[in-house]
């Protein structure tokens, strides 16, 4: 599976202690949604891997220290609280 930001989702900013702030604008109007450093991470973690969930985990679990499967369930909460938030959505794989 491959996820995106939904349309209108930008950053706005990482601070020093690694979160993430995400800015939302739509027709309904605007929103902020700030992400703990280990949601910042999957967020790099996505973007750099043109949101291929597969090789997001495999990046994290390297960073982590930790099994793929384990950096993957991670992960798909992650990305299934974002969609739920309408930060993110899925797309098909190519």
């Amino acid at each position: 599976m491959r996820v995106r930001p939904m349309p209108g989702v930008s950053v706005a900013s990482v601070d020093a202690t690694g979160r993430l702030e995400l800015l939302t604008e739509t027709a309904v109007g605007s929103g902020r949604y700030r992400c703990s450093p280990v949601g910042t991470a999957m967020w790099i973690a996505l973007r750099r891997n043109e949101g291929d969930t597969g090789a997001a985990a495999h990046m994290l679990a390297e960073l982590w220290n930790t099994a793929p499967e384990n950096a993957r369930a991670d992960l798909d909460i992650w990305i299934e609280e974002m969609r739920d938030a309408g930060l993110l959505c899925a797309q098909p794989s190519p």
